[in-house]
């Protein structure tokens, strides 16, 4: 079989002050490979199988990387249940770790444990091992290896990964783990404020292989995401779930000149700053919410839903209007809740997904239902102009062309909002 086809994605670019950071990863289009083997329990989870909803399971295009369509494509870290996250602390004899490998550790554990566990209503039961407790030495030096701004996979990376592994082997059985963290040193490499070097590696089967299988869904983490404002302790770990969720298949929601089509309303697009959740769309295609708890709109005519807090178990999450076999609007209700911290204007988020869009080009769009007010939010590393951008009772969302009108009712008192979808 002929390995997939790499590509570099460039992460999301935004200010932190008067700073721009550009953050690149490396991805993949989707192969076969894992660190696990188990063909039952590897890879994505399965789609929606109700009937009802099939409409609503847009799909791309042949070659879109990372699509937004489900079911996400073979290859991936599967996305619920218990998984086994490889995690090794690396340093470099030009500049070896500062403080103890377990202190890197501690900088994003267990708070990645408790994000993915509220995230995913408990459906992901994310398990970090870490068996080697001290820096594990690369036998070059940091500059050696020729990492930079979305640096390739050859010839670089694949070194690095070798390496690793060649210093790892004796004490880890790779076949016994479904992804693979190494935690880099933070002195390695320069400030994140200068360039973000953390990369993914998701879905490639064409990795280099330890104890039989591909290195195939692993994410490296770099220079500590501290921009000074005293957040770190309580946000730096974030760049750890944003980076996870690309081994589940997810894409960057950010756009590679450094626009941000979604803002903080998921952390696949900012993953700086406050605390914030994933969409109900990628809830869904994660498996980490039922068929029950989404509703397809497809025939014409108006209806009238209920909607739950997304931070609130159970309950209706997701109405999601297809517009075509591959594009759709998607509806759902944000709260100051769950890991939802910058929410400012509680209300119904509404934002199109189209499939046929690659990562990192923006295949998710957020409508403001506020344009150009600054938004309400003045927390730090926070994109202020969409924080407001939910939609309250007596406002309305309309696509004339297409015949789509959402129109939020009101909120009653357990705190769900009721909306009216109406199709012509």
């Amino acid at each position: 079989m002929l390995p997939s086809r790499r590509r570099i994605r460039s992460r999301r670019a935004m200010s932190l002050a008067s700073v721009a950071v550009l953050t690149l990863a490396i991805a993949t289009s989707a192969g076969a490979g894992h660190l696990l083997t188990d063909p039952v329990t590897a890879g994505p989870i399965a789609p929606g199988r109700s009937a009802a909803l099939s409409p609503c399971m847009i799909h791309g295009r042949a070659g879109v990387q990372m699509p937004e369509g489900i079911p996400t494509p073979t290859g991936y870290a599967r996305s619920t249940g218990t998984i086994h996250a490889l995690t090794l602390m690396v340093d470099f004899p030009d500049v070896p770790g500062r403080g103890s490998a377990l202190g890197r550790l501690a900088e994003f554990f267990p708070r990645t444990q408790q994000w993915f566990a509220t995230s995913s209503y408990g459906h992901l039961d994310y398990r970090v091992v870490a068996p080697i407790r001290h820096w594990l030495r690369m036998p070059r030096p940091f500059t050696a290896y020729g990492m930079e701004r979305g640096a390739p996979f050859d010839p670089g990376y694949r070194r690095l990964i070798q390496d690793i592994v060649a210093a790892a082997d004796s004490r880890v059985d790779f076949r016994r783990y479904d992804l693979l963290n190494v935690l880099v040193t933070p002195n390695a490499g320069p400030s994140a404020l200068d360039t973000v070097l953390s990369v993914t590696f998701a879905g490639n089967r064409a990795a280099p292989a330890a104890d039989g299988v591909p290195i195939a869904n692993a994410s490296f983490i770099y220079s500590r995401q501290d921009d000074g404002s005293g957040s770190y302790s309580r946000t730096g770990y974030r760049v750890l779930p944003h980076e996870n969720s690309h081994t589940f298949g997810l894409p960057d929601l950010y756009t590679q000149d450094g626009g941000t089509a979604v803002g903080h309303w998921d952390i696949m697009s900012e993953d700086w700053g406050a605390d914030n959740d994933l969409l109900a769309w990628h809830k869904w295609k994660l498996g980490w919410l039922e068929d029950s708890q989404v509703s397809c709109v497809t025939g014409r005519g108006t209806r009238e839903y209920t909607v739950t807090p997304l931070e609130r178990p159970g309950g209706r999450k997701l109405v999601f209007i297809p517009l075509s076999t591959k594009a759709g609007y998607a509806l759902e209700l944000r709260t100051h809740g769950g890991n939802d911290d910058a929410v400012c204007r509680p209300g119904i988020l509404i934002y199109r997904v189209d499939s046929n869009v690659d990562t990192g080009n923006g295949p998710i769009t957020v409508y403001d239902s506020e344009p150009d007010s600054g938004g309400c939010t003045r927390s730090p590393n926070v994109q202020a102009e969409l924080s407001d951008a939910t939609y309250r009772a007596g406002q309305a969302f309309t696509d004339t062309k297409a015949g789509i009108s959402i129109g939020v009712l009101g909120k009653d008192l357990s705190g769900n909002y009721h909306v009216r979808v109406t199709r012509r």
